[in-house]
């Protein structure tokens, strides 16, 4: 992934290239490698590069042969080879960049070529081929990347775009996250929708929404997930799996570690035959073939660091874990909340261990990683979600944290890893593997904890994701994904997870440094989203110092559970009631 900024409807944008150069500086920590700027008649566009794909010749932004065309983009095209191909054999590339593709797409198709794409992606793109010179811009069909739109009053007329609201907030005096799925058109000033998967509408109350009734099938649900790990592994530098010892992550590497040794195998033998062309006598034994690694953090002993070691050792990965203090934590939140641009008190509590970690994975020369996003959304994996009186609820909830994601887990697992310029790929999200998870019948989905868990005739648990657990619990070529311990391991969240004092020592200095007169004061000092408890305050507190401006509050969204379900107010894993049961502590 990348940085972009981009500014349409400038009177004399030469005048503004340093201006917007620096704006874009802000954000250079999502493109250390490299950095382009393009001067248009009326607009300005600003690239920061990750090398990924293309590492030699994919500096942005793109410009077609004519000149006429330009583009940035901040993401990744799995499918780029199948669309360059598509486009037919006249067209010319000028580079090995996944993303090049979207020009002569853009030609043939015009903004119906988003839903050509399949990946992860935020782009903007400048047509100087018309008058006035058009621009579009569009962000992937979840919000994997992320994407900011604003105005200013200074610049009427002027729509500016970037990939962080670092970029904007001293430029634009109202901004919005871009919405997922949509494309925005200079043309008509228009934002539209693009994305229609068959699920949408199930969030839906009456006689539009739609609740699944398909059977899981369980051999589908492997190999489409299969198939999108496989896919986010394109890549030309190193890469590794973030691995907390969860069922999610834990199945992201089972896979990874299959699909890198099968590559392996097949170096290995391309090199085998051309030494034996080439060297007479013994076969070569060739060594030193990479490894998949995988990458863990928590405090001393956490529920993660052994779950995620007795995971590693399983899969033979090569196995990086890191430990850190509550006060390490403590003393990285502001940094954490500068990068999140949020002060949700869920995504901060998460984002810190990833945050950390991810400063370890890039100083070790890694530059992306695959992560366990988005199954929990899809599969209804809280366990706040046994809590939903029936299986069209829990459905319609699937359905909404979905569509939310890019406020959250999207949103963490982006600028966590991107502070450090490290990019994270979330094969869960993947639009096929989501077409088909989400179209299961919800009835397959629900589950139960304590004495009334059921249990199937092979004696597994019915607990959360249970269709997933089932759809891995198989053994091809003889060896099982996981070991049982990790594939049936109870839900634990990120948060938690990587320490139980993590959470509680966020609370504790809360305490000690917000007074009860300020908290008491609240309501007076804020008048949405007014904290309701003294870490949030302080998370609150720390985001204003740092966006103080109301444009950037209004782009912060706050997780809040399902209190109709009984869910307690802090949204910690530990708080729903089921947690100690399934341990036998309740």
């Amino acid at each position: 992934m990348c940085g972009i900024l981009a500014v349409h409807g400038l009177d004399k944008p030469a005048n503004d290239r340093a201006h917007f150069i620096a704006c874009s500086k802000k954000q250079r920590h999502r493109g250390p490698d490299w950095s382009g700027c393009y001067v248009g008649h009326r607009s300005i566009l600003v690239h920061e590069r990750l090398a990924i794909v293309g590492v030699d010749t994919g500096a942005q932004p793109l410009i077609s042969e004519d000149g006429k065309i330009i583009l940035a983009v901040n993401g990744e095209i799995y499918n780029h080879i199948a669309l360059r191909t598509s486009v037919g054999p006249d067209v010319k590339f000028k580079t090995h960049s996944d993303c090049e593709v979207i020009i002569p797409l853009y030609r043939k198709h015009d903004k119906e070529l988003c839903n050509m794409l399949d990946g992860m992606f935020s782009f903007v793109l400048l047509d100087e081929s018309v008058s006035p010179p058009r621009i579009i811009a569009a962000r992937d069909p979840i919000g994997i990347t992320t994407l900011y739109q604003g105005w200013s009053s200074k610049r009427a007329g002027a729509v500016f775009f970037s990939s962080e609201l670092k970029a904007l907030v001293d430029e634009c005096d109202k901004i919005i996250a871009f919405p997922p799925g949509h494309v925005y058109d200079s043309k008509d000033d228009s934002t539209t929708r693009y994305y229609h998967p068959t699920w949408w509408n199930g969030d839906m109350e009456g006689p539009n929404g739609t609740i699944p009734t398909t059977p899981s099938d369980l051999t589908l649900i492997r190999e489409t997930l299969e198939a999108a790990v496989r896919k986010r592994l394109m890549s030309e530098v190193p890469y590794g799996v973030l691995l907390s010892g969860g069922l999610d992550s834990s199945l992201i590497a089972a896979i990874a570690a299959r699909e890198t040794e099968k590559v392996v195998q097949a170096q290995f033998e391309i090199r085998r035959r051309k030494l034996q062309e080439t060297i007479s006598g013994p076969a070569t034994t060739l060594a030193s073939w990479p490894q998949l690694h995988s990458f863990s953090i928590g405090l001393e002993n956490s529920p993660d660091l052994l779950a995620a070691r007795k995971a590693a050792h399983y899969l033979g990965t090569v196995h990086h874990e890191y430990v850190f203090t509550v006060q390490e934590g403590l003393d990285a939140i502001p940094e954490v909340i500068y990068h999140l641009e949020t002060y949700d008190v869920t995504t901060v509590r998460a984002s810190t261990p990833m945050y950390l970690l991810s400063r370890k994975i890039k100083a070790m020369g890694v530059k992306m990683v695959l992560s366990g996003e988005g199954s929990d959304e899809i599969l209804g994996g809280y366990l706040y979600f046994h809590a939903a009186p029936d299986p069209v609820s829990f459905h319609q909830e699937c359905v909404r944290r979905v569509k939310n994601l890019h406020t959250s887990d999207c949103l963490r697992a982006n600028k966590s890893t991107m502070a450090w310029g490290l990019e994270a790929r979330v094969p869960f999200l993947d639009k096929a593997f989501l077409e088909v998870a989400m179209n299961v019948d919800p009835k397959e989905k629900t589950f139960s904890k304590g004495a009334a868990q059921e249990v199937d005739g092979d004696g597994c648990p019915k607990m959360e994701k249970y269709i997933l657990r089932k759809a891995f619990d198989c053994a091809p070529n003889g060896k099982p994904y996981l070991p049982r311990s990790i594939l049936w391991r109870q839900k634990e969240q990120f948060s938690d997870g990587v320490g139980y004092s993590w959470i509680d020592g966020m609370k504790k200095h809360a305490a000690e440094v917000v007074s009860d007169q300020d908290f008491a004061k609240r309501g007076e000092r804020w008048s949405f989203d007014v904290p309701d408890t003294k870490e949030a305050y302080l998370i609150r507190n720390i985001f204003d110092g740092l966006f103080p401006s109301e444009a950037a509050a209004n782009t912060a969204v706050r997780w809040i559970p399902r209190g109709d379900w009984g869910c307690a107010a802090d949204p910690s894993g530990r708080s729903v009631s089921i947690h100690n049961a399934a341990y036998g502590t309740d």
